[in-house]
């Protein structure tokens, strides 16, 4: 995309912003184990003035930058966060960690995000204050929960909080977004049938749970097409079952593992319920006992209807309203920027990576996936552009 309306002082500081990219990439860091890329953070933050709070949900950072007495706020999040997969590229800055690469690009947002703050250290062209949240965790462990209830928004009030993800295969700088339910919320479960193990050659003497368990996996399957709405989304997926060491031995327990996706809280109840009748119901018919844990890790994101057409607006500005989506199909993986949504009014959009064969194409936790260095100054300048818009300087 060339068109796009960038901020001079962020085109400019391009070539520092991807060398700050590529460095977070080749040293790749997990959930709550993001103590260089907190470093790194922190001290760029103190660099350009703004004060800086560490250790908000045990690894993440909070910037800020105050201009004037206006008590208006907004919260601007990315996370930092890497995976447990070992990267296939071969480029120069590929992980130094082995088994964890950054395949989702928060090497990127995080990126995009100090650009920003940068700018608006340099510029200060609003009245207000502006919380940059640099958030741990964000792959399935709870690092924006942490954040939250370390006391995030007590700490560092917000009228509404903005986040952003890249979106490969889309085009570069396409802005995407939906109003209301835009990513599923998220649970795991895990299911153990106590049997009572027996001899291979004797199954009448015990009592099989890797039968029951299979049982179990078909029965479950029911609660979507038998039990919720046509009309709500809902997956519910058996991922894994494990059960017994030896060809000869029917083992005494079975292990069950799985994951539930949809846009309602209510459904989510409905799953929960649905797989623990099943689970101890077919079960105890079959002789046997289940237990049940299902854990909602993610609650749906819902975006603010006001706070998304305010984002929408900006972006518009930034890129012209036809690299705008402002109804994009909703996404059934899970984000937990919801955790802070929940809290305050917020707005979770996506930005076009590109298309065709290169590493920024492909989906994200792929072990080939790059995040695109072309988009940091349209993500920065999206950011900085909400910040000047909503806290503007008023006459």
């Amino acid at each position: 995309m060339t068109d796009a309306k960038i901020y001079p002082e962020i085109a400019a500081a391009h070539d520092s912003l991807t060398a700050i990219r590529r460095d977070i990439h080749a040293h790749p860091e997990l959930g709550f184990e993001e103590q260089r890329t907190s470093a790194i953070v922190a001290e760029k933050l103190k660099e350009w003035g703004l004060e800086v709070t560490t250790g908000i949900g045990k690894t993440g950072v909070v910037g800020t930058l105050r201009v004037g007495n206006d008590t208006r706020s907004i919260g601007l999040r990315a996370d930092m966060d890497a995976l447990p997969i070992p990267e296939a590229n071969t480029f120069g800055h590929t992980s130094n960690n082995p088994g964890v690469m950054h395949a989702c690009g928060h090497d990127g947002h995080t990126t995009m995000l100090l650009g920003a703050a940068q700018y608006l250290s340099q510029t200060r062209n609003f009245e207000g204050c502006v919380h940059f949240i640099f958030q741990p965790a964000e792959e399935g462990i709870g690092g924006a929960k942490a954040m939250v209830e370390d006391g995030l928004f007590d700490q560092f009030p917000c009228d509404a909080v903005y986040g952003m993800h890249n979106r490969p295969g889309a085009p570069k700088g396409l802005i995407g977004m939906r109003p209301g339910a835009a990513m599923a919320g998220g649970a795991l479960f895990d299911i153990t049938v106590h049997g009572k193990g027996a001899h291979g050659a004797r199954p009448e003497s015990g009592i099989d749970p890797t039968i029951i368990a299979a049982h179990i996996a078909t029965a479950s399957q029911t609660i979507v097409s038998r039990n919720v709405d046509p009309q709500q989304m809902a997956v519910l997926s058996i991922t894994q079952i494990n059960a017994g060491d030896a060809y000869n031995v029917i083992p005494h327990t079975a292990y069950m593992h799985g994951t539930a996706r949809t846009f309602s809280n209510e459904v989510m109840a409905q799953l929960e319920q649905g797989l623990t009748s099943i689970a101890k119901g077919v079960a105890q018919g079959m002789g046997a006992e289940a237990e049940v844990d299902f854990r909602v890790v993610f609650p749906p994101l819902i975006n603010n209807d006001d706070e998304i057409k305010f984002a929408g607006d900006v972006a518009a500005d930034l890129v012209g309203e036809e690299n705008v989506n402002r109804m994009n199909n909703r996404i059934n993986a899970s984000e937990d920027f919801s955790y802070m949504s929940n809290v305050v009014p917020g707005a979770y959009v996506t930005i076009g990576q590109g298309t065709g064969e290169e590493g920024w194409a492909c989906e994200v936790h792929n072990p080939h996936y790059d995040f695109n260095d072309e988009i940091i100054p349209i993500g920065s300048s999206y950011f900085a552009k909400l910040v000047e818009t909503r806290l503007a300087k008023e006459s």
